[in-house]
């Protein structure tokens, strides 16, 4: 019989690919957590959101927690907020505030005549479903920490190649790249859980300081995945297709400037905010 917790550190809400990284550096730094998941799989709470289910069980079946980390995306409004009343109506109050984080994306920050470099402060689309959703748990003193491109583990940026750039129109398009590695999006979390005095009703962008150029990153993995791979498959298309559009653009080297590669986060306040770095800033 599975021994539950009746509080815990922080309470993952939908655990994935990002607490593979996350749990092993709980366990690491002994702070207590739970996780869920829609089956209830490998002695996690089974937990699945919907707006209109009044259904209070589930939520009095989980854990107390300090910080309620929310994994799967939130969209549109009155989402947040039912979440939000639903898990602490059903939960005897703590000596502090429950702390709510929410992961997001930061593709809200993608809007017509953006800034060239980006940061949590530049406008975004607040159309956008997800937006709203984050604004409403901000607005109730959550967190929101809006990811850049997710790597680490199976997910490996060399691996996207053949679908981004299958012609050469479609890498022409290609610019900048921004991502975060798992194990720095771990170490985030456990920086805002531990800090949130910091953290709380704030947005962050969070990168690994780090702007891609993608026609380099193409150029860097095309030649390793052909001998991976034991053909030239690529020397023929992509890498052949960089060198011409370096020709056709008068661009001397790779990475291109940051004019040219159009959109950049700056995500350096919340690194300098909570006092760490990003450990893994090279894919």
């Amino acid at each position: 019989m599975i021994t539950r917790p009746s509080k815990v550190d922080i309470l993952i809400l939908g655990a994935g690919w990002t607490s593979t990284f996350l749990t092993p550096f709980l366990e690491a730094e002994k702070i207590s957590y739970a996780a869920t998941t829609t089956t209830g799989r490998d002695g996690t709470y089974k937990f699945k959101y919907a707006q209109d289910d009044d259904d209070e069980e589930q939520y009095a079946a989980l854990p107390a927690a300090t910080t309620i980390l929310i994994m799967f995306p939130l969209r549109g409004q009155g989402q947040s907020e039912h979440l939000i009343k639903s898990y602490t109506r059903n939960h005897e109050p703590l000596d502090t505030e429950y702390q709510f984080v929410q992961l997001g994306s930061s593709g809200i920050f993608t809007v017509e005549g953006q800034d060239l470099w980006i940061t949590r402060s530049s406008k975004y689309d607040k159309s956008n479903p997800r937006a709203i959703a984050e604004d409403e748990l901000l607005g109730l003193g959550g967190c929101v920490l809006n990811l850049s491109g997710l790597w680490g583990g199976a997910r490996q940026p060399k691996n996207w190649i053949d679908r981004v750039a299958s012609t050469k129109d479609k890498l022409k398009e290609k610019k900048s790249l921004h991502m975060v590695h798992g194990l720095d999006v771990a170490r985030a979390i456990i920086a805002t859980h531990s800090q949130f005095h910091k953290a709380g009703g704030q947005r962050w962008i969070l990168t690994d300081l780090i702007v891609y150029d993608w026609w380099a990153v193409i150029l860097g993995f095309s030649g390793e995945l052909d001998v991976e791979n034991s053909n030239n498959e690529r020397e023929k298309t992509q890498i052949k297709w960089v060198g011409e559009l370096m020709a056709e653009q008068d661009i001397r080297a790779l990475p291109r400037s940051v004019e040219q590669l159009g959109r950049c986060y700056d995500s350096r306040e919340f690194w300098t905010t909570f006092g760490i770095m990003p450990v893994r800033g090279r894919i």
